[in-house]
């Protein structure tokens, strides 16, 4: 939400408070400063100027030199390079001494050659509207000479993130209120608009006029009757604090139900009375009832979206957006002026599903204070009358009643005390402070009191949400510091914590970059899982970007990589922890905690003095999985294949799954426009803890060295590589230290092998811990060896 200061400053006097203060101030108490932008100049420096002539600079074709009137009776010469003005027109202009926003100080000087007695300015050079090109044109009527700032006062626009529970915050008068609360200043006129003076008809009286057959989701409506209004343009004042929190003006009659939404809070809409068929009819729509909005589009409603209707057709969606058929325009001369109170959960829910979202909705589904809703009705007719004219009815027709939804809440001060931790507060200063909130004390005794919460404070509830708002005024600063913890000993969560965060450090030192992606994809993105099984459907989806919970991480993974490949990263080296939550058969569904990797390009970083390093293959993302374990890997493919992957297989562990891995298919590569092969992994952490557990064991440097033999044998050319890595990995004779493949060999032509055979060849390393070893000793160990090689696999050596 964006709040203006100088129209906060119409409810309070912030004069005392820098800007620095203020944001300060707002941020302790809970509510968010995004952003901070100053707008216009405070120098008087900035006048009025108009331009009496201007030629063509001697020394440059872009630039011209003008002669302008400044007020001071002597023409002032300014070099500008600007071309959309003429002789006559009054623009503003910054005189030497003058700082521009950005901090931007103009002085006297020479451009090519000739004199320039400051600068003639743009919106955007003074913090005000957009870059148009050239300069600002102000009104024919603007005096010269007058200080720019008079006539465009200059202003500080806070961007504030609310939190849902605040909808009193939502408008400059309720946050005018807080920081009353806060400073301690008074404010300047009405605490709220929830006392109305116009008198009502109520629903007996109007039944023909206003029907409300959904009164669950609109407890309340009104309606005002305003004839013969001329709409036109707002008036200079209406446009100028519509334009400073970024609200464009549309015509007098619209522009004034947003100033009082942005106000006091309370959404407005007006209809054109003479569009109308017959009266007001608040309802549930039709399923699959056609909707023209404002917006110019046609939505499908569904049985559960409130409308707001005439005897023919909707003419609102209720609290959303008004309807494109009867919208107020120039040619309007009579109105009906809607305000009304609507169920939160109704309207957010039509917002998401439609993918609509306005001002008015923003404020509906956090909740706005039903006890305004004619009060807002009757600042909007007052300003009506005074800028658009006309006649208001005497009497506001009403259906409903305003629902109560706040009501007394006692509070225990000595408990306030000892859970703030602030024994010193005494009585007076409590009630004190709950006073300025706008709470009303109903009866109080020695340590407890009662009190009546204001009908827009809807978060107020119960005795702890008092204590709350008495801690953000006093501020944590008030609270002393004390030492009241004890050492917790290590369980099974911090031993979680820690091998995650031992995997993250791992993984990072070798290369890899963490990444952390949405929790929910989109429904195209499911095939791009690794593992198998369901996600699980989310059953409002905010979009259609976000509809699952994600069944695997790879996805994001994939959609990471695809950000980076199209921002010039070919060497792509990504893996993210986190949950994926997959669908049980019998219904309900379960949590799972993942490791993903993905990994893609060359080994290592190119470098300007060598060769364009050889991309990755798989058997580099399983080196990097093996040294995340301790125990030997398998990898076993698996029969069924996504359309996304290729050699899809598990990895195992002797007899527990680890995980998956898998390339991506080529065309989907494509899609991403890798230019090398993608290899995708997805692990089960505690799969891969509980081979991790248990003290890290070292080994001493050898001290003598190790000799090597080489073997090369023929076996099937179904065997799988698993089984010869393990016979190796079991051997226990005490020279053998480990076998290595080196080579593999196949002839799909059967000439040089026979086709069901392969050739694979290994080095095989003999040490002793004792001495340096003698070549009858290895030949020995190494006969040994291959004598149970040929005994436990269908291998042949060749000797």
């Amino acid at each position: 939400m964006q709040v203006s200061l100088s129209w906060l400053s119409t409810h309070l006097d912030l004069s005392s408070y820098t800007v620095p203060q203020l944001s300060d101030l707002l941020t302790f108490a809970g509510v968010e400063v995004e952003g901070i932008e100053e707008r216009g100049v405070a120098t008087d420096k900035v006048v009025v100027a108009q331009i009496q002539s201007f030629e063509q600079h001697p020394n440059a074709d872009k630039l011209s030199v003008c002669q302008v009137d400044d007020g001071s009776g002597t023409l002032r010469q300014i070099v500008c390079g600007a071309k959309n003005f003429k002789a006559g027109d009054k623009v503003p202009l910054a005189l030497p001494g003058a700082v521009l926003p950005g901090g931007f100080a103009i002085k006297e000087g020479k451009l090519r050659g000739v004199d320039s007695l400051g600068m003639l300015c743009s919106g955007t050079e003074l913090g005000i509207g957009e870059d148009t090109g050239g300069l600002l044109i102000m009104a024919a009527d603007s005096p010269v000479g007058t200080p720019f700032n008079k006539l465009n006062p200059a202003d500080v626009l806070f961007d504030l993130e609310i939190t849902p529970n605040r909808s009193d915050l939502l408008s400059h008068l309720g946050l005018a209120r807080e920081l009353a609360a806060l400073t301690g200043l008074p404010l300047k006129g009405e605490r709220h608009h929830a006392n109305a003076s116009t008198s009502t008809k109520v629903k007996a009286a109007a039944e023909e006029q206003i029907v409300i057959k959904a009164a669950e989701a609109c407890p309340l409506y009104t309606a005002r009757l305003i004839k013969g209004v001329k709409v036109g343009p707002s008036p200079e004042w209406l446009r100028r604090r519509l334009e400073s929190i970024g609200l464009r003006p549309i015509n007098s009659i619209v522009d004034i139900t947003n100033y009082v939404m942005m106000e006091m809070g309370q959404s407005l809409h007006c209809v054109d009375l003479d569009t109308l068929k017959g009266g007001i009819v608040v309802r549930l729509a039709s399923e699959g009832e056609k909707f023209l909005a404002l917006d110019g589009l046609s939505y499908a409603l569904q049985t559960d979206d409130l409308v707001i209707a005439d005897s023919e057709r909707p003419v609102a969606i209720a609290g959303v957006m008004g309807g494109g058929e009867t919208g107020v325009t120039e040619t309007t001369v009579n109105v009906l002026l809607e305000s009304a109170y609507f169920a939160p959960s109704g309207i957010r829910r039509t917002s998401r599903r439609l993918g609509l979202s306005s001002d008015s909705s923003y404020r509906f589904e956090r909740g706005i204070d039903p006890q305004q809703v004619q009060g807002g009705s009757e600042l909007a007719t007052k300003l009506i009358l005074e800028i658009a004219g006309g006649t208001a009815e005497d009497v506001v027709q009403v259906a409903g009643a305003a629902p109560a939804l706040v009501g007394e809440v006692t509070l225990d001060e000595n408990r306030a005390r000892k859970l703030l931790g602030t024994p010193d507060m005494t009585g007076d200063e409590i009630r004190a402070i709950l006073n300025k909130l706008g709470l009303t004390q109903k009866s109080a005794s020695e340590h407890e009191s009662q009190w009546m919460i204001p009908s827009y404070r809807l978060d107020l509830l119960r005795a702890v949400d008092l204590m709350e708002e008495i801690a953000r005024v006093i501020g944590l600063d008030r609270v002393p510091s004390r030492q009241v913890a004890v050492a917790a000993p290590v369980d099974a969560a911090d031993r979680a914590y820690d091998f995650a965060m031992n995997l993250r450090q791992t993984l990072a030192s070798r290369g890899f970059f963490e990444a952390q992606t949405l929790r929910l994809i989109a429904d195209a993105q499911l095939a791009d899982s690794l593992g198998g099984g369901q996600g699980v459907a989310v059953k409002n989806p905010l979009s259609e970007d976000h509809t699952t919970l994600r069944p695997s991480i790879v996805p994001g993974l994939i959609a990471t990589a695809a950000l980076n490949i199209r921002q010039g990263l070919h060497r792509l080296r990504f893996f993210e922890l986190g949950r994926v939550f997959l669908t049980l058969p019998k219904g309900g569904s379960r949590e799972e905690e993942r490791l993903a990797v993905l990994l893609s390009g060359p080994v290592s970083p190119t470098s300007w003095h060598g060769r364009e390093p050889q991309a990755a293959d798989v058997h580099e993302l399983v080196g990097q999985i093996q040294n995340l374990t301790r125990t030997p890997l398998e990898v076993r493919p698996v029969k069924e294949n996504s359309a996304n992957y290729l050699l899809t297989s598990e990895l195992r562990a002797g007899n527990r799954i680890l995980g998956w891995i898998a390339q991506l298919h080529p065309a989907r590569a494509r899609e991403i426009d890798a230019r090398h092969p993608v290899y995708v992994a997805e692990l089960l952490l505690s799969a891969l803890r509980q081979g991790s557990t248990g003290p890290t064991k070292f080994e001493e440097l050898p001290r003598f060295p190790g000799m090597t033999r080489d073997v090369a044998m023929e076996v099937p050319a179904d065997l799988a590589h698993a089984k010869v890595a393990a016979f190796f990995a079991t051997q226990k004779h005490p020279l053998f230290v480990g076998a290595e493949v080196f080579d593999v060999f196949a002839d799909p032509s059967g000439t040089k092998i026979a086709k069901d055979r392969k050739s694979i060849a290994w080095t095989l390393t003999y040490r002793s811990a004792d001495k340096t070893l003698e070549t009858a000793e290895v030949d020995a160990a190494h006969t040994a060896i291959l004598t149970a090689l040929e005994k436990t696999l269908p291998a042949t050596v060749r000797r």
